[in-house]
């Protein structure tokens, strides 16, 4: 719970992370319609990727939207919705949550792991790159629009490099 927030910058140690275009869960409550959905962009150290995926993904945070839509409202239309990602300006990512696992796939597995409770947020998993981009960025963004009504959800944010390590 601590990795998703709601930010416009995210603090790096190196220059080798980058975001992924993906949509998020928040739980609210009980029941379907007490479930949010949302745009987000998980921010990965590749350099620790090699060593675990795990690792990579504790490293930084997930960035959520600051708007959502209630899952009970767009869900006979989700494989339409479309997310888009930019880093620094370029095109990167092109999809719909179509080519991805199910929401309700994942609120079922949520739910036999009793873990379908207020406060939950998960991250989807994202949808494939555009061949030959830079990943390595400054500026991210990500939209998710739900083209029966031209609604869009953003989020977006720039990586700040830290200081380097003392000692």
């Amino acid at each position: 719970p601590y990795l998703a927030q709601q930010t416009d910058s995210v603090a790096v140690q190196h220059g080798r992370t980058s975001g992924e275009a993906e949509w998020a869960l928040v739980i609210l409550g009980d029941t379907i319609d007490d479930v949010l959905l949302t745009v987000a962009c998980d921010h990965t150290d590749r350099d620790l990727e090699v060593h675990s995926v795990a690792w990579s993904k504790n490293a930084a945070p997930d960035v959520l939207g600051t708007g959502a839509w209630r899952l009970s409202e767009v869900a006979d239309r989700l494989d339409e919705i479309t997310l888009t990602a930019w880093a620094d300006g370029t095109l990167i990512q092109t999809g719909t949550l179509g080519d991805l696992l199910a929401p309700q796939y994942w609120l079922d597995v949520l739910t036999e792991r009793g873990l379908f409770s207020r406060g939950t947020v998960l991250i989807s998993g994202t949808i494939s790159m555009h061949h030959g981009v830079n990943q390595f960025s400054d500026a991210w963004k990500v939209e998710m629009t739900d083209p029966a009504t031209g609604n869009t959800l953003t989020c977006e944010y720039k990586t700040i490099l830290m200081p380097a390590p003392i000692g």
